[in-house]
């Protein structure tokens, strides 16, 4: 059976999936169909329901609770792992963001989700592939721009300055980890399917881990120009113990994200308000199938 499956080009990502999608486990008679894209152009994938698999932003999660089920494994997940507020002007501080230009890397990213939280009456947004976000700011093209990723790693040696870390204020105010980003399965693939896929990546998973500190050649080809320290950085970050199974404590940050959306964006809310949403409001994918 032929699977499509998408994911980012980003180090956790292919770190996440390299053994699965080059079979250097058993994929138990599964090949996959790989799209590598921005995670804005995932969240788009995902709200069309173009793929059968794909990893996305918690962020776009709300919009996908009938239509989608979400995995086990995959994910990034934690704390101290949260996206940043930057500028190219150390002067500026957060009493200033309601009136900057800030640039946001997607409308549907949990980058987004968070800055709102931290934000709300922040009104001039510009939406950019995340990696053309540092030279907006450093062009003057805006004034502020959220950083994700690599990012996080390489903003000080291009003289910019962090004006918040939206992550440490979103786990400050929820006493939750921050649930970033996660792999979903279209509702249109069987059960049995999903769960031997999310398998499969947690054995991916495990794999990647036995293996490091050394990086593959999938996961360096990918990266662009970024050195192994750099990529090492982004992976030591971004997958954890949450990437094999989020868990019961990965679950309820995940339905405080949620809770919290709703609350942002009353049209949207499928219950009545709460703090958290109920656990059987998102679909999460069984641990066994």
């Amino acid at each position: 059976m032929k699977l499509s499956l998408g994911f980012s080009p980003c180090p956790n990502d292919t770190f996440i999936f390299d053994a699965l999608v080059n079979k250097k486990i058993d994929t138990e008679g599964l090949d996959f169909d790989i799209h590598l894209e921005d995670v804005q152009t995932l969240n788009n994938f995902a709200l069309e329901d173009r793929l059968d698999f794909s990893k996305i932003s918690y962020g776009v999660l709300p919009l996908l609770l009938n239509t989608h089920t979400l995995l086990n494994s995959g994910g990034a997940m934690g704390k101290g792992v949260g996206p940043l507020l930057i500028s190219n002007n150390e002067n500026i501080t957060p009493s200033d963001v309601n009136n900057l230009r800030i640039a946001i890397p997607g409308k549907n990213t949990t980058a987004y989700l968070l800055f709102s939280f931290v934000y709300p009456n922040a009104k001039n947004i510009s939406f950019y592939v995340f990696n053309e976000i540092e030279a907006a700011v450093l062009s003057g093209e805006v004034d502020a721009g959220v950083i994700i990723h690599e990012n996080r790693f390489t903003y000080k040696e291009k003289g910019l300055h962090e004006i918040t870390d939206l992550g440490a204020a979103w786990e400050t105010k929820t006493k939750s980890p921050i649930a970033l980003g996660g792999i979903v399965a279209s509702n249109r693939i069987p059960k049995p399917i999903m769960g031997q896929v999310d398998q499969l990546i947690a054995k991916s998973v495990e794999y990647a881990f036995s293996n490091y500190p050394a990086i593959s050649e999938y996961v360096s080809c990918h990266a662009w120009e970024m050195s192994e320290d750099v990529m090492r950085q982004h992976i030591d970050l971004y997958v954890n113990d949450f990437s094999k199974d989020m868990g019961e404590t990965g679950k309820n940050a995940i339905e405080t994200l949620v809770g919290i959306y709703q609350q942002m964006n009353p049209s949207f809310r499928t219950t009545p308000p709460s703090h958290l949403v109920p656990a059987s409001v998102v679909p999460f994918l069984p641990k066994t199938v």
